[in-house]
């Protein structure tokens, strides 16, 4: 009997690290019905010369709001992802009250650089508790397979009001807390995550309702999850609860963790490795989280969200756009905001900060700024501060923050006990698109510097993340296992240019990728909604996407 579909003539990798071979994939209802040589199906895809794979799993999204506009979830959908997981870092859209909507909005404002009106005009508010999240997002339809944690902040505003950024939890507050991550999880969530991070700052620059949690807190919400028996928790460390706590709190809890690494200026990351790597002898479930895409930004003065880590830049969040412009003709406020960046524990990296585009000043687009201060006379702050003012903050300008020096990205890369993420796809979404990273992980670090065989790199996109998380019958190409499977051409597969485009609700601009080479066709759920290398539009418009159950 033919198939609905078959995927002919390719070599197979199933997820598990082992070595490709060739073989066939017959598809019908959505599932594997058969791996083998000379299958035939009714429709049938040309692989020859391409690695079939499971589809790509991206475990780090913020897609929690841009889904109920954009249930392409663009551009995640051209790179061969099939399976995402929003409602990072505890920065979620539900559970919430009505009364809260617009402290959500503003809250993604500052910490993932959302636009608010686009926020305003696009999410959808028909739900209030967590499971109605979910069942409102399967009911309107998904083109890939989307699930989200329970997020801490939405948590605290939804039990504690305004109080949540205020002041600690009382022990009820945090009675009813666990109760709701309880709810969520066993409803279906991805699993808990929370932030401590100093840099994750919320409506006026104040830090975000997690970090007002106390540890009596954290420690219970951890607990609530783990009693589950399902999902992740993600946290951002900070003073609350750090790197050693995740994985002392690991083995009490009894679910997997993970937290995001970076390669940080200096090796100053290397600490942080240092724990994970004695953990591995104990046979702790953690996971840092690692990425091979250099952390950058594009931004204007309008919004620098990546100077934000500074008290006196950040203390401009809740001031206008006048008082911002006022700030940066005043050298005696210049002045201070830069001594107090340059205290701050992520500092600005000055000398990778470049004038990427500006329509006054065309003969310094590319430039350092630090070249052009030395040239002026000033700091490299004052030239950032001047340009801006002058083209009404329009001036965009790139930083290079972390992760941009190959042998030490190399090594996280190779790392044991790590899983490839921190997409952050869905947020910042004018200032940077790392959505492509898994394209970009196979053609800069598989193919050009071949740091892991292609077996092993597979398994990395697809296997390990499905494993992490429990998703049933996902991650691997088996017979009885749903379809979700990603054909591409190691020699040629490539995240393709950047460009922006002025497409989001409230005509907002964003950074996409929606033009990669060497992937050839995408399949979700048995569905292709990518051929022959084209994103077409009959099959954009499908929507054979689930909320993947988790066990």
């Amino acid at each position: 009997m033919s198939a609905d579909v078959v995927i002919r003539g390719g070599t197979l990798y199933d997820g598990s690290g082992e070595p490709g071979r060739r073989a066939d994939v017959a598809i019908e209802g959505g599932r594997i019905a058969a791996i083998g040589p000379r299958l035939r199906g009714e429709r049938e895809l040309d692989a020859a010369g391409c690695a079939v794979a499971p589809g790509f799993i991206d475990v780090h999204t913020h897609y929690d709001a841009q889904v109920f506009w954009d249930p392409l979830l663009q551009p995640s959908c051209f790179h061969g992802v099939t399976t995402v997981v929003a409602g990072n870092c505890g920065f979620t859209i539900a559970p919430t009250r009505a009364e809260h909507h617009d402290v959500i909005v503003r809250t993604l404002e500052n910490v993932e650089d959302m636009d608010p009106a686009t926020l305003t005009e696009g999410i959808v508010w028909e739900f209030e508790t967590f499971p109605q999240y979910m069942d409102l997002v399967r009911q309107r339809g998904t083109l890939l397979n989307f699930t989200a944690y329970v997020g801490h902040s939405a948590l605290r505003l939804y039990v504690m009001g305004d109080a949540a950024y205020e002041r600690a939890a009382t022990k009820d507050e945090i009675a009813r807390m666990c109760g709701l991550v309880g709810e969520g999880i066993e409803a279906g969530a991805a699993g808990f995550s929370t932030s401590f991070s100093f840099a994750h700052r919320g409506i006026d620059g104040k830090p975000v309702p997690s970090r007002f949690a106390e540890r009596d807190e954290v420690e219970a919400l951890f607990s609530a999850a783990g009693r589950t028996g399902k999902g992740v928790l993600l946290a951002t460390p900070g003073k609350q609860c750090g790197y050693p706590d995740f994985y002392e709190l690991q083995a009490r809890v009894g679910r997997p963790f993970t937290w995001p690494l970076f390669a940080a200026p200096d090796g100053k990351h290397l600490p942080q490795l240092g724990i994970h790597r004695e953990s591995l002898a104990r046979e702790a479930r953690v996971w840092p989280q690692v990425t091979p895409r250099p952390l950058t930004m594009q931004f204007t003065m309008a919004d620098a969200y990546n100077l934000n880590v500074g008290e006196v830049f950040g203390a401009l969040l809740e001031r206008s756009r006048e008082e911002r412009i006022a700030a940066y003709q005043d050298p005696e406020w210049r002045a201070r905001a830069e001594a107090d960046l340059e205290q701050a524990e992520m500092k600005p990296r000055w000398e990778t900060f470049e004038i990427s585009e500006s329509e006054r000043f065309g003969e310094l687009i590319g430039r350092r700024v630090v070249d052009v201060a030395a040239e002026r006379g000033c700091s490299a702050f004052d030239v950032m501060c001047e340009l801006a003012v002058a083209e009404d903050l329009s001036t965009r300008f790139r930083a290079y923050i972390a992760n941009d020096e190959v042998e030490a990205v190399r090594d996280l890369l190779t790392e044991d006990r790590v899983v490839l993420g921190l997409s952050d796809a869905g947020a910042h979404v004018d200032q940077l698109c790392d959505a492509p990273l898994y394209t970009d992980f196979l053609a800069r670090w598989v193919r050009e510097r071949e740091i892991m065989p292609l077996e092993r790199a597979v398994r990395k996109l697809t296997g390990e993340a499905a494993d992490l998380f429990g998703f049933d019958r996902r991650g691997y190409l088996r017979e009885g296992w749903w379809a979700d499977v990603c054909v591409f051409d190691p020699e040629t597969v490539d995240p393709g240019p950047l460009r922006r485009v002025r497409d989001f609700p409230a005509d907002a601009e964003r950074l996409t990728a929606d033009a990669p080479r060497g992937v050839r066709h995408v399949l979700v759920n048995g569905a292709p909604i990518r051929t022959d290398e084209e994103s077409r539009p009959e099959e954009l418009e499908l929507r054979p996407g689930t909320w993947p159950t988790i066990v």
